[in-house]
């Protein structure tokens, strides 16, 4: 996910104030609850998300908090207005 936000998990974890390397060690070991809960937020998913208990991911076009991307890149203020004209059946 960091990835597609043009972010390296290093960046992550520096925003989400977790210390060097906490992400890759969830291969090995299992994460704390807050840790978890952090990165849910971060990314706007649910933790059973992270876990992958579920591929429910959703987020409201209107939350200036999600970047939302096409083909890796994030959509302009510009493209998120076009859509939101577009689903509201306006050219």
């Amino acid at each position: 996910m960091a990835d597609k936000q043009g972010l390296s998990v290093n960046d992550v974890e520096r925003r989400i104030g977790l210390g060097r390397n906490t992400l890759y060690s969830w291969k090995k070991k299992i994460p704390s609850g807050n840790n978890l809960i952090k990165v849910a937020d971060f990314f706007h998913v649910s933790t059973d998300f992270l876990l992958g208990r579920s591929t429910d991911s959703t987020a409201d076009l209107d939350d200036d908090n999600v970047i939302f991307t096409y083909q890796g890149k994030p959509l302009s203020k510009e493209d998120k207005a076009l859509i939101k004209r577009l689903m509201n059946g306006k050219d």
